[in-house]
């Protein structure tokens, strides 16, 4: 019963920006760490950035600097801020909550498409 539904993705020009937001449309308990996670075409996903309910974050070393997470918690809400936006950054966009207790449970969005022209 528990979803996280990703929206802010679509066609953009390199240099440019895009704000990335998930919210949960369920109930999830003890969430910890939410973070986003990306798959280009013929990749494996890949860790983009995460953020734990106090505030610490996590960067891929190619979206440092560029790209900034941060999250309503009370809300069970994720943001991801792009810019300086490149076309290796195209890619599906995947929001995750996992939880900091048992049993532990990972949840994924269905994701959503960012793509970088050049």
């Amino acid at each position: 019963q528990v979803q996280l539904v990703e929206s802010g993705g679509g066609l953009v020009q390199a240099g440019g920006s895009l704000r990335l937001s998930c919210a949960a449309s369920g109930t999830i308990f003890s969430i910890n760490v939410m973070g986003w996670y990306r798959q280009a075409p013929g990749k494996q996903r890949e860790l983009v950035a995460t953020i734990t309910r106090g505030g610490t974050t996590n960067y891929a070393d190619s979206v440092k600097g560029r790209f900034t997470i941060s999250r309503y918690n009370a809300q069970n809400t994720v943001y991801l801020q792009m810019n300086s936006l490149k076309p290796e950054d195209t890619a599906v966009y995947y929001c995750n909550a996992g939880q900091g207790s048992y049993p532990y449970m990972n949840y994924w969005g269905k994701g959503t498409l960012v793509t970088v022209s050049s």
